[in-house]
């Protein structure tokens, strides 16, 4: 795949885009940007989106009004799932230990500016079930190409054990990889319709696990070992920006984590995702020797 994968906030050719948000689209109730600055930066992206076109999604019609397509989450019900906050919420995240998240390789972050935020529903409320614990480490995978996003998986060290409880679990890596047709759960905060539109509370769209030949029809030549489509081929359901590095849940295993794709919800685009089954044996060695 030729180097042509928006970074973040910019457009390119074929409008394939890192699931971030761009600075302060999401801000927390912390963050003290100002009203005015944000709409301002939506009128930029706006204008943008108009003079690039099809570099950058377009809404979404019919009522496409969650992650995109999806619900809001029973509060809690994904324990695992964290946010990744520099002052804002950038991307998502999953516990796989209480000191332990994997995230995406594109959400990299000196560890020093990210705080962990665990055990959220509405990240703009104070709900009493939040932990915030700063990192101690962001580990990127050594294989991971920026201008391709193959190894597009992180490992962030909490700089303290979170505490485990009803609003706070890990989520179990993968035993085998998941077959084609499984159904899984994705979850975040992200853009509910392109190009604006972020939630407060934690959204969850169904979706299943798509064919390879699926998938690089999309993507010819894009697609490595190491990435997994899913959605729906009509389009309609998919994950979006604000939601890179959220976890993709397949009977209740990790088997996902949100990494790519031409905008949010197109027919023939479905969602690309980094293949974690890959990767239980960097997890661990990586986990051992830090």
């Amino acid at each position: 795949m030729e180097a042509v994968i928006k970074e973040q906030g910019h457009g390119d050719k074929r409008g394939y885009k890192r699931r971030l948000l761009d600075d302060g689209a999401h801000q927390s109730p912390v963050a003290s940007t100002a009203v005015s600055i944000s709409l301002s930066l939506a009128m930029i992206y706006l204008l943008l989106a108009a003079l690039v076109g099809g570099a950058v999604a377009a809404p979404l019609g019919g009522g496409g009004d969650h992650i995109v397509g999806g619900v809001e989450c029973v509060p809690h019900s994904q324990a695992w799932q964290v946010s990744l906050n520099i002052g804002y919420h950038f991307c998502g995240g999953s516990l796989i230990s209480d000191e332990w998240v994997v995230s995406a390789a594109h959400c990299y972050q000196t560890a020093s500016r990210i705080s962990v935020r665990i055990g959220e529903h509405n990240i703009f409320a104070s709900e009493g079930t939040e932990q915030w614990i700063q990192a101690s480490k962001a580990i990127r995978h050594p294989g991971y190409v920026s201008s391709t996003i193959d190894n597009d998986i992180m490992l962030v060290k909490l700089a303290k054990p979170a505490t485990l409880n009803a609003y706070a679990q890990p989520v179990a890596l993968p035993t085998a990889c998941a077959a084609v047709g499984v159904m899984c759960t994705i979850s975040g905060w992200g853009e509910t319709e392109t190009p604006i539109g972020s939630p407060d509370v934690l959204m969850c769209v169904e979706a299943p696990v798509l064919s390879v030949a699926d998938c690089e029809s999309g993507y010819p030549g894009d697609i490595t070992d190491n990435m997994v489509c899913l959605g729906y081929m009509e389009g309609g359901k998919d994950s979006c920006q604000g939601d890179s590095g959220g976890p993709v849940v397949c009977n209740g295993e990790l088997q996902g984590i949100v990494s790519w794709g031409r905008g949010c919800a197109e027919p023939n685009y479905p969602g690309v995702y980094t293949k974690v089954c890959n990767y239980n044996a960097w997890i661990a060695d990586t986990m051992s020797a830090n």
